[in-house]
């Protein structure tokens, strides 16, 4: 299949880099992608909708964190009374919204029918030879087990020790055992986790449907020749400019809607303990998923000017693609030195770099080290597929591949 070159009618015509009214002929492309999208009711709908899902988690997760669970346990005796309440204290000083609640019911038998009878959650049973049971209907809920277990493990310490003229706490002195990281501390490692799937994901959904925008947008131009008409007016390099600005601007305010939703709605069910924390990281996030997206979304218009058909997008998108998926996969699984090499790798550090910073104390100079190396790397990448571009988008007959690409005069 021979390969068409489509040139502009006047060569002239790319000259100019601005247009009649001074405006910068990529900013006036770049208005343009942002209004169509902005016009756009399948993207406003996407957008509200997720905007809705996320506030409705972070309400849900608030209303069954703040949700307490009242159990009613049946005892037979003064010594299950004793351990329903050490429970009861228990939950009470974890500043937990679950209550226990012991009743009497003077026999085995009678405590058994009131679980049967659906009247307690479960008996909590004293046998004679010192052993205990208990006894549930059709399941035990685990939030029950649990606390009773300790429970009685604490009441029975308590007791053997008066017999032996001692305490239960003089007996445990020196048996709590202590956590440290060196690096870090565990709660900031739980929160980088919870936080990393957040931006791991987010940057992998924003990548994937812009990134897609802006190749379907460059190759619909070139099948429907707009290009040539467009190449007449302004320079080629400006419309990529243009494009890459303009999406790049939808989906740095649409990430940022996003996480003023979630630290709004965290503010509002007051279950913000964290948001301290996550801030800082959420905005140096934003910071490096500008340089990350920048290379992919040139790499994406390099893509669709080499393409004829949609399904050469397909082909052509799998390095892409993997890079995406390298940083959704880092920014939730890599740990320790991995996570460090991570952050420093342009468009995989956009989400490792906040990672590291919400799991441990990163040096500012390492920040800015590896800010500068993902923006290095977004010029340069900017910058080739500016030359793929020029020479690709007036080619028609067929897919090009990369190396042909470069053959060809811009």
């Amino acid at each position: 299949m021979t390969t068409e070159t489509r040139r502009p009618a006047s060569p002239a015509a790319q000259q100019p880099e601005r247009a009649g009214n001074n405006t910068p002929a990529w900013a006036i492309v770049t208005l343009r992608e942002v209004m169509v999208k902005a016009r756009d009711r399948s993207y406003l709908i996407s957008t509200l909708v997720t905007l809705l899902l996320i506030v409705g988690g972070v309400v849900f997760n608030a209303y069954m964190s703040n949700r307490g669970t009242d159990y009613t346990v049946a005892v037979t005796g003064s010594q299950g009374s004793s351990v329903v309440e050490l429970a009861d204290e228990a939950a009470s000083a974890n500043d937990s919204n679950t209550t226990f609640e012991a009743v009497d019911a003077g026999s085995p038998e009678a405590a058994r029918a009131l679980v049967s009878d659906s009247e307690a959650d479960a008996a909590l049973l004293a046998g004679a030879d010192g052993t205990w049971t208990l006894v549930g209907g059709e399941e035990i809920d685990n939030g029950l087990r649990s606390p009773l277990s300790e429970a009685l493990r604490l009441h029975v310490i308590n007791t053997n020790a008066e017999a032996a003229g001692t305490t239960g706490t003089q007996l445990l002195a020196g048996s709590e055992l202590q956590e440290e990281l060196i690096d870090g501390n565990a709660e900031n490692a739980l929160l980088a986790t919870v936080v990393g799937f957040v931006f791991s994901f987010l940057f992998y959904m924003s990548a994937i449907i812009f990134g897609m925008a802006i190749a379907n947008s460059v190759l619909e131009e070139k099948q429907n020749r707009v290009v040539e008409i467009l190449a007449t007016a302004i320079p080629i390099r400006q419309l990529l400019y243009g494009k890459v600005a303009g999406n790049t601007i939808l989906a740095m305010v649409q990430l940022a809607a996003y996480g003023g939703a979630a630290l709004l709605a965290l503010n509002l069910t007051d279950t913000a303990d964290m948001v301290g924390s996550i801030i800082p990281a959420s905005g140096w996030f934003l910071v490096f998923f500008l340089a990350g997206f920048l290379i992919l979304a040139s790499a994406w218009a390099m893509i669709g000017s080499m393409a004829s058909r949609s399904e050469d997008l397909n082909n052509s998108s799998t390095p892409v693609l993997t890079v995406i998926i390298a940083a959704l996969f880092a920014g939730m699984f890599a740990k320790g030195q991995l996570l460090v090499i991570a952050s420093y790798v342009p468009v995989i550090s956009s989400v490792a770099m906040p990672i590291r910073m919400l799991s441990s104390e990163v040096p500012l100079w390492e920040t800015f080290a590896s800010l500068a190396v993902a923006l290095a790397a977004a010029y340069a990448l900017l910058r080739f597929s500016e030359k793929i571009y020029r020479r690709a988008v007036m080619q028609s007959g067929g897919a090009l591949t990369l190396r042909k690409a470069m053959k060809l005069e811009a």
